[in-house]
């Protein structure tokens, strides 16, 4: 799909005001589940919004498609991309949600750790604790978990920092990027058109990446590591259950290969919070 092309949902919103009211029903139906027309048939679809095949037909070659077919493969891009208005069922209820979270939680944790195992793990951590200095990167919901990450390993290590700060540019920070190294890179869903380069750059530092990504990530070959936590979640938004998961591991791996020292700091971390009363 052509980058400067309409999205699948930009298109629909753009005829609504001129449509019929069976074609506005159908038009306001595909708004609020566009997951739908990538999974159902012309057939479902018009059963799901109680319109005629024909009247889906007639909305279809509105939005510019030659097919339905043609839609649907339009909108399955589009939900591979991770919005999250995609994701949205008509099957969700309320009374399913606790145990269907909880089940798909699990689900996603089993699978997330079948894939890394305890060397990747106990590997990506003795790098971190080698480094010069530890950068952690992370846009949108990837924005958190780097700023979680970053804020765990000060307690183990001295030189980790969340890039970028407040009125900072990424030049300033990766113009210091070196060999000795690791950049941990939460490239989660929906990733920003600006991680290829990010990518680029920092495997033109020689810098060590440890990529954390949701499953419909490409491997990276530019990483030393790259770790994939399924995220998949009955209803709208993803499930992160996974990626924490594999936080928690790392920042503990990295305490457990520190031993002393990591112990005293630590320990002159509680020390300085008492002396300054600060919790």
């Amino acid at each position: 799909m052509n980058s400067k092309e309409k999205s699948f949902l930009s298109r629909v919103r753009g005829i609504l005001p001129d449509l019929t009211p069976a074609e506005r029903r159908l038009g306001d139906f595909v708004c609020d589940f566009p997951g739908e027309v990538a999974t159902y048939s012309a057939q479902e679809l018009a059963a799901l919004a109680h319109v005629s095949k024909a009247t889906v037909s007639r909305f279809v070659q509105r939005l510019g498609y030659e097919s339905y077919e043609e839609a649907r493969r339009h909108a399955r891009l589009e939900r591979q991309s991770g919005s999250r208005l995609f994701l949205t069922t008509t099957d969700t209820t309320g009374e399913q949600s606790i145990a269907a979270n909880l089940t798909q939680g699990i689900a996603n944790l089993e699978e997330t750790f079948r894939a890394i195992g305890e060397t990747q793990i106990s590997s990506a951590a003795e790098a971190i604790l080698a480094a010069r200095k530890v950068w952690v990167i992370g846009f949108r919901a990837s924005f958190t978990f780097a700023t979680y990450l970053q804020w765990q390993l000060t307690q183990v290590i001295e030189n980790v920092v969340a890039i970028p700060g407040g009125g900072q540019t990424f030049g300033e920070h990766l113009v210091s990027l070196s060999p000795d190294d690791v950049v941990i890179f939460f490239g989660l869903r929906r990733r920003v058109s600006q991680t290829e380069a990010l990518l680029d750059q920092i495997g033109k530092s020689g810098a060590r990446l440890l990529f954390v990504t949701d499953e419909s990530a490409d491997f990276e070959k530019r990483s030393q590591w790259h770790f994939r936590c399924q995220t998949l979640a009955p209803g709208p938004l993803f499930n992160h259950t996974a990626v924490m998961a594999l936080c928690h591991l790392l920042i503990m791996r990295c305490i457990e290969i520190a031993g002393s020292r990591g112990r005293t700091r630590l320990r002159n971390i509680e020390t300085l919070n008492d002396a300054l009363d600060e919790l």
